[in-house]
Protein backbone atom coordinates (compact mmCIF):
# COMPACT_ATOMS: atom_id res chain seq x y z
CA UNK A 1 0.00 0.00 0.00
CA UNK A 2 1.47 3.01 -1.02
CA UNK A 3 0.82 6.88 0.36
CA UNK A 4 -0.46 7.92 3.91
CA UNK A 5 -3.82 6.61 3.43
CA UNK A 6 -3.27 3.43 2.66
CA UNK A 7 -1.95 2.03 5.75
CA UNK A 8 -5.05 2.07 8.28
CA UNK A 9 -6.77 -1.27 8.80
CA UNK A 10 -8.86 -2.14 11.45
CA UNK A 11 -8.96 -5.73 12.53
CA UNK A 12 -11.56 -7.55 14.11
CA UNK A 13 -9.19 -9.86 16.18
CA UNK A 14 -11.45 -12.24 17.70
CA UNK A 15 -13.56 -12.95 14.39
CA UNK A 16 -10.91 -15.54 13.05
CA UNK A 17 -11.17 -17.43 16.59
CA UNK A 18 -14.82 -17.56 16.67
CA UNK A 19 -15.52 -18.46 13.17
CA UNK A 20 -14.16 -20.30 9.87
CA UNK A 21 -14.39 -18.05 6.86
CA UNK A 22 -15.55 -19.95 3.91
CA UNK A 23 -15.71 -16.90 1.38
CA UNK A 24 -14.46 -13.51 1.44
CA UNK A 25 -15.14 -10.03 -0.05
CA UNK A 26 -14.62 -6.29 -0.29
CA UNK A 27 -17.29 -3.74 -0.26
CA UNK A 28 -17.17 -0.38 -0.44
CA UNK A 29 -19.04 1.61 2.94
CA UNK A 30 -21.27 4.30 3.04
CA UNK A 31 -20.11 6.76 5.38
CA UNK A 32 -20.69 10.95 6.28
CA UNK A 33 -17.94 13.09 6.69
CA UNK A 34 -16.75 12.88 10.22
CA UNK A 35 -16.93 9.27 10.20
CA UNK A 36 -14.51 9.03 7.88
CA UNK A 37 -12.21 11.47 9.44
CA UNK A 38 -12.84 8.96 12.60
CA UNK A 39 -11.61 6.03 10.60
CA UNK A 40 -8.52 7.32 9.03
CA UNK A 41 -7.59 8.28 12.84
CA UNK A 42 -8.56 4.49 13.95
CA UNK A 43 -11.33 5.23 16.34
CA UNK A 44 -13.39 2.16 15.14
CA UNK A 45 -13.81 -1.14 16.66
CA UNK A 46 -15.61 -4.06 14.90
CA UNK A 47 -15.50 -6.24 17.90
CA UNK A 48 -19.40 -7.87 17.89
CA UNK A 49 -20.29 -6.36 14.30
CA UNK A 50 -22.09 -8.39 11.63
CA UNK A 51 -24.14 -7.68 8.72
CA UNK A 52 -27.07 -8.17 7.64
CA UNK A 53 -29.72 -7.75 4.65
CA UNK A 54 -32.72 -5.28 4.35
CA UNK A 55 -34.40 -4.78 1.57
CA UNK A 56 -32.08 -6.65 -0.92
CA UNK A 57 -29.34 -4.32 0.27
CA UNK A 58 -26.68 -5.30 3.15
CA UNK A 59 -25.47 -3.27 6.10
CA UNK A 60 -23.23 -3.42 8.91
CA UNK A 61 -24.83 -3.27 12.50
CA UNK A 62 -22.65 -2.90 15.88
CA UNK A 63 -19.57 -1.32 14.37
CA UNK A 64 -18.84 1.78 16.82
CA UNK A 65 -16.63 4.63 15.43
CA UNK A 66 -15.84 6.78 17.43
CA UNK A 67 -17.40 10.82 17.16
CA UNK A 68 -14.92 13.23 15.93
CA UNK A 69 -13.10 15.01 18.46
CA UNK A 70 -13.33 18.43 16.04
CA UNK A 71 -16.69 17.83 14.76
CA UNK A 72 -19.34 19.74 15.76
CA UNK A 73 -23.62 19.50 16.06
CA UNK A 74 -23.98 17.70 12.71
CA UNK A 75 -21.80 14.86 14.41
CA UNK A 76 -22.48 11.06 13.25
CA UNK A 77 -24.29 8.52 15.74
CA UNK A 78 -21.30 5.78 16.87
CA UNK A 79 -23.24 2.65 16.25
CA UNK A 80 -25.26 3.52 13.62
CA UNK A 81 -26.06 1.11 10.33
CA UNK A 82 -24.08 1.46 7.44
CA UNK A 83 -24.66 0.33 4.06
CA UNK A 84 -22.35 -2.02 2.02
CA UNK A 85 -21.89 -1.06 -1.49
CA UNK A 86 -21.40 -4.69 -3.83
CA UNK A 87 -22.46 -5.54 -7.32
CA UNK A 88 -25.70 -7.15 -7.59
CA UNK A 89 -24.12 -9.74 -8.65
CA UNK A 90 -22.21 -10.44 -5.29
CA UNK A 91 -25.44 -9.26 -3.23
CA UNK A 92 -27.58 -12.19 -4.27
CA UNK A 93 -24.87 -15.13 -4.46
CA UNK A 94 -24.45 -13.71 -0.72
CA UNK A 95 -28.29 -13.59 0.11
CA UNK A 96 -28.87 -17.14 -1.46
CA UNK A 97 -25.62 -18.74 0.82
CA UNK A 98 -27.42 -17.21 4.36
CA UNK A 99 -30.70 -18.05 3.89
CA UNK A 100 -29.71 -22.14 2.75
CA UNK A 101 -27.78 -22.50 5.98
CA UNK A 102 -26.65 -21.41 9.04
CA UNK A 103 -24.10 -18.69 7.87
CA UNK A 104 -23.42 -15.47 8.95
CA UNK A 105 -21.74 -12.42 7.93
CA UNK A 106 -18.71 -11.09 9.61
CA UNK A 107 -16.67 -8.14 9.31
CA UNK A 108 -13.14 -8.68 9.23
CA UNK A 109 -11.32 -5.87 9.02
CA UNK A 110 -11.74 -2.00 7.46
CA UNK A 111 -9.40 -0.09 5.73
CA UNK A 112 -8.22 3.25 4.08
CA UNK A 113 -7.22 1.88 -0.33
CA UNK A 114 -4.39 3.45 -2.10
CA UNK A 115 -7.42 6.01 -3.86
CA UNK A 116 -8.37 6.63 0.09
CA UNK A 117 -12.07 5.28 0.10
CA UNK A 118 -13.02 2.97 2.80
CA UNK A 119 -13.69 -0.84 2.41
CA UNK A 120 -14.75 -3.50 4.87
CA UNK A 121 -13.48 -7.06 4.19
CA UNK A 122 -16.81 -9.31 4.77
CA UNK A 123 -16.65 -12.90 5.43
CA UNK A 124 -19.35 -15.46 5.12
CA UNK A 125 -18.38 -17.80 8.20
CA UNK A 126 -19.90 -20.39 9.86
CA UNK A 127 -19.48 -20.09 13.55
CA UNK A 128 -16.75 -22.75 15.58
CA UNK A 129 -17.79 -25.21 18.85
CA UNK A 130 -15.69 -24.68 22.06
CA UNK A 131 -14.08 -27.91 20.70
CA UNK A 132 -12.68 -26.74 17.67
CA UNK A 133 -11.61 -23.39 19.06
CA UNK A 134 -9.44 -25.23 21.40
CA UNK A 135 -7.81 -27.98 18.34
CA UNK A 136 -7.21 -24.53 16.30
CA UNK A 137 -5.26 -23.54 18.98
CA UNK A 138 -3.35 -26.36 19.88
CA UNK A 139 -2.54 -26.38 15.68
CA UNK A 140 -1.15 -22.91 16.14
CA UNK A 141 1.24 -23.75 19.21
CA UNK A 142 2.45 -27.00 17.93
CA UNK A 143 3.36 -25.01 14.38
CA UNK A 144 5.15 -22.20 15.93
CA UNK A 145 7.20 -25.18 18.35
CA UNK A 146 8.58 -26.30 15.22
CA UNK A 147 9.18 -23.08 13.54
CA UNK A 148 11.52 -22.17 17.08
CA UNK A 149 12.97 -25.97 16.58
CA UNK A 150 13.80 -25.12 12.68
CA UNK A 151 15.76 -21.87 13.67
CA UNK A 152 17.81 -23.27 16.21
Amino acid sequence: MKGGAGNIVIKNKKASHDYEFLEKFEAGIVLSGTEIKSIRLGKATLADSYCFFSNGELFIKGMHISEYWWGNLNNHDPLRERKLLLTSRELRKIERKINSSGLTIIVIKVFINNRGLAKAEIAISKGRKEYDKRETLKRKDASREMDRMRKV
